[in-house]
């Protein structure tokens, strides 16, 4: 029989990803999205038609329309992706990260937890994030189970949203899974991102912007990686267990950018043009380190990253200049206003 999936945030970079995958595995696939900055329908122009696909404009935070769509298709599971993630507008308005990433999540839980009285063997895969541990010092990595020390609006508020779903699961049995997934990139991925911003900037001939001295250290995974660890989590996770899910690379900011910019001129740029990186004032709390133990699901579930990072990178490259019309010019016009600031 037909899996259905819902999946809410689907017109997002990880979600979009996550559908079409679903899409190929031959799920029927319910996407809700309510349409924000973030969202693209260009990310789904190839499934929009398919017979196992069907799109609703929504918020996590209409119960309603959530409890009719539940009622209505009867999913084996919901991947809840839809939140709001960048950090930077987080900073200047945290108002909409808590709307969408706490209330939006016990509006689901709300609905969840009626739905299960008429739906067995079902489950919901809750995507968080490595923020939500905070800055690690040295070689440490951060596991399953490790405190919560949230440093950004954004991270606080989907810290918060683990806290209560984990409330959930206890007093209410709701079956839920927790991922806490590292950096993601790939195809699709909203120019306001570290990477993308990176590869537009070379694209476009403009200095390629980097917070402070470019010593952050990040955790970065090829998103398709990431979307089939979370279908591996459905399949085969463990309800009311939290799952970090990472590659082990991880590389400061200024190294990215240079790696990027190798990568760029040996595959791809034949005019060889100057490219310069702009060093600008960091953002407030910005973590120096994030890295995660992925253990768990490998060990347990049996899951693993199929790209390395160099060519996922290439995959990355090829695709956006492939793709002009996902960077369009009016597109672009409104992103440059925020690569690289925090404060407009």
């Amino acid at each position: 029989m037909q899996k259905k999936a819902v999946v809410t945030g689907g017109l997002g970079f990880i979600g979009s990803n996550l559908i079409e995958l679903l899409i190929k595995k031959n799920f029927f696939v319910i996407n809700i999205d309510k349409i924000n900055y973030a969202s693209n329908i260009y990310y789904l122009k190839n499934v929009k038609k398919k017979n196992n696909y069907k799109f609703y404009k929504s918020d996590i935070c209409n119960k309603k329309m959530l409890s009719m769509i539940l009622k209505k298709y009867k999913p084996n599971v919901l991947f809840n992706l839809a939140a709001e993630t960048h950090v930077d507008r987080s900073i200047s308005n945290p108002q909409d990260f808590v709307r969408s990433n706490i209330i939006g999540v016990y509006n689901i839980l709300e609905c969840i937890k009626r739905y299960i009285k008429i739906r067995k063997n079902f489950r919901m895969i809750h995507v968080s994030t490595d923020e939500v541990y905070g800055d690690i010092k040295g070689m440490k990595k951060s596991k399953e189970g490790d405190k919560y020390k949230p440093s950004s609006p954004y991270s606080a508020s989907k810290a918060s949203a683990d806290h209560l779903i984990n409330a959930y699961v206890r007093t209410y049995n709701l079956p839920i899974i927790i991922s806490n997934c590292c950096n993601n990139f790939g195809p699709n991925q909203f120019p306001e991102k570290f990477i993308p911003k990176t590869i537009f900037n070379i694209i476009t001939n403009k200095n390629i912007p980097i917070y402070g001295r470019g010593k952050n250290q990040r955790e970065w995974i090829y998103v398709e990686d990431h979307s089939r660890a979370l279908i591996k989590l459905f399949k085969k996770g463990k309800i009311g267990e939290s799952y970090n899910i990472g590659t082990g690379f991880v590389i400061n900011n200024l190294k990215l950018v240079q790696k990027i910019i190798k990568i760029f001129k040996s595959n791809f740029d034949k005019k060889k043009q100057k490219i310069k990186i702009e060093f600008v004032k960091d953002r407030p709390g910005h973590d120096f380190k994030y890295a995660l133990d992925s253990n768990k699901i490998r060990k347990k579930l049996g899951w693993k990253h199929l790209y390395s990072f160099n060519k996922a990178l290439i995959k990355t490259i090829e695709w956006y200049l492939k793709n002009p019309k996902f960077y369009s010019t009016k597109q672009r016009r409104k992103f440059d206003k925020r690569l690289g600031l925090i404060n407009d």
